[in-house]
């Protein structure tokens, strides 16, 4: 995976705004996760200050991926859509320090770089994205079980019988 380095700082202070996409064959750990390394990740990257004074990034990722259904093993198409706003501190310590005072857990804070490879970034947010166990929502071998299941459902209830002793 080529690097693409941004200065966090100065990319956020000028406000500036990149977008691209890249395969993702290109990263080295997300098609690992993957059911295959096919598609690509769409993302846009705009620079700016939060609020609070400090230097921010937001990062939009998009992507339709293949994972593999753990309830299944069958591959199926998942929709990568995150949008994230990155706070960018000097060092841990000023990073914990910005985290405790915005008390927002939509917001993550990181410490920034002048030299910080983006596409790594690019990459651990699409990993955050997947789920952990992944599934269908419903499985395609179990369409024609959820049939034979509500026909089940239909059978005389137990009481019935007790209803026609009377």
């Amino acid at each position: 995976m080529n690097a693409f380095v941004i200065d966090t700082f100065e990319f956020s202070r000028l406000k500036e705004r990149r977008e691209g996409e890249r395969a993702v064959a290109d990263f080295a750990r997300l098609p690992e996760e993957l059911a295959d390394a096919s598609g690509v990740v769409r993302w846009s990257l705009q620079g700016g200050m939060h609020a609070s004074g400090h230097p921010q990034l937001t990062l939009s990722v998009n992507a339709t991926v293949q994972l593999m259904c753990q309830r299944c093993l069958l591959p199926f198409a998942f929709e990568v859509a995150s949008e994230s706003v990155l706070v960018i501190a000097k060092n841990e310590a000023v990073a914990d320090e910005i985290d405790a005072m915005l008390a927002d857990d939509s917001i993550d804070v990181i410490v920034g770089d002048k030299a910080m490879n983006f596409l790594e970034l690019l990459e651990d947010e699409a990993l955050l994205t997947i789920p952990l166990s992944p599934k269908h929502v419903v499985c395609p071998d179990q369409v024609g079980q959820d049939v034979e299941a509500a026909a089940s459902l239909k059978r005389a209830s137990p009481f019935e019988v007790l209803k026609h002793k009377q």
